[in-house]
């Protein structure tokens, strides 16, 4: 599978480290409810996803990922921070 970083172009999985599903977080003074379904919930679906890979073996970014599980077709690429709600860092 091959990742087309928007820094560093195409380049194949190996150098992105998968982080799981891009999922929105709750805000700092959210409740326990809140932060137990973020932290533990999760679902596991066939076909399309969203997950935040860091691109380790190159230019360092957070990228959000939508691919299909089931074909592995990599449906769109973008920066982390570019996404509703904030990425990686909030």
């Amino acid at each position: 599978m091959r990742l087309n970083c928007p820094l560093c172009g195409p380049r194949d999985r190996r150098e992105f480290y998968c982080k799981g599903a891009a999922l929105p977080r709750p805000a700092p003074d959210g409740d326990a409810a809140e932060w137990d379904a973020y932290v533990f919930l999760r679902e596991n679906p066939a076909g399309e996803t969203r997950e935040l890979w860091y691109h380790s073996g190159g230019c360092g970014s957070w990228l959000v990922v939508t691919r299909n599980t089931v074909s592995h077709d990599v449906i769109d690429v973008a920066f982390a921070d570019a996404e509703p709600g904030g990425g990686a860092g909030t």
